[in-house]
């Protein structure tokens, strides 16, 4: 199955019982070289001072590219595992939604890279994200 053969309830479906649930990111949108998701800015994914803590953008980041990175490579011969994220935290925000989009900068045999770019609602910018994703045979798992 690739990125252009799933569907934002797909991937919801399989969320269950996650991190991803548990902070209230839904996927929304899955095109072929894209995939979008939201997460809400709330009691889950605020630090103490009130605003997004950046470890949720965090992972919102890693969610996106992490399950880009999957779906593009034969699931039946490799897994794809991060080795290495960069986030800017760019502005703060206090409640509602976040949206993230990740798009593929490269994929490659054995590496991928993906961009993720997290706006607001207003659709700021609010985070940039790089995520590094070694492709790696099933069976030198």
């Amino acid at each position: 199955m690739m990125l252009k053969d799933l569907s934002p309830q797909m991937l919801n479906d399989n969320d269950k019982n996650s991190m991803n649930a548990h902070l209230g990111i839904e996927f929304t949108e899955v095109g072929e070289d894209y995939i979008c998701a939201k997460m809400p800015v709330d009691h889950r994914t605020r630090q103490p001072y009130g605003i997004l803590h950046g470890g949720a953008s965090v992972v919102l980041a890693e969610t996106l590219g992490s399950v880009g990175a999957a779906f593009s490579v034969d699931m039946k011969k490799y897994r794809c595992v991060g080795l290495d994220i960069n986030s800017n935290h760019l502005r703060p925000v206090r409640e509602g939604y976040v949206y993230g989009k990740a798009t593929p900068l490269h994929i490659g045999k054995s590496t991928q890279v993906w961009q993720i770019m997290i706006h607001n609602e207003e659709g700021k910018l609010i985070n940039v994200s790089r995520i590094t994703m070694a492709v790696i045979p099933i069976d030198k798992i």
